[in-house]
């Protein structure tokens, strides 16, 4: 059974930092394509980050020069490390992956970790 789970979120003041960790179990984070997403209230979730298993890398426009994903294959997590962080980055973000080898169909998912960034 696969397992995502997020950590890291918390509460941070406009152009602080912080660095969210997807632990993986049931699936190996180097196998196929992983990604974050946010959604904040009222709004569509939307992807923020994602990387293939490959290596290939993408960012939204919004977090270009920001934020960066990653992935410790020994630890078998995933990250987001998140700098700059303004209030409208303020959102519940959640982890995704792909069947293994394939391409990002995003078929698993985590609980989420809520990001608040205040003014």
């Amino acid at each position: 059974q696969v397992q995502l789970v997020e950590s890291g979120g918390g509460s941070v003041e406009a152009g602080g930092s912080l660095r969210l960790s997807c632990a993986a179990s049931g699936y190996t984070v180097s196998s196929g394509c992983m990604g974050w997403f946010r959604q904040a209230p009222g709004k569509e979730r939307e992807e923020v980050a994602s990387i293939t298993f490959y290596g290939r890398l993408t960012y939204a426009d919004s977090g270009k020069g920001r934020f960066t994903i990653s992935r410790d294959n020994a630890k078998n997590t995933l990250y987001l490390e998140m700098n700059s962080l303004k209030p409208e980055d303020t959102a519940m973000y959640y982890c995704a992956a792909g069947r293994p080898w394939g391409f990002c169909d995003n078929v698993y998912w985590g609980q989420g970790a809520q990001v608040t960034v205040s003014s």
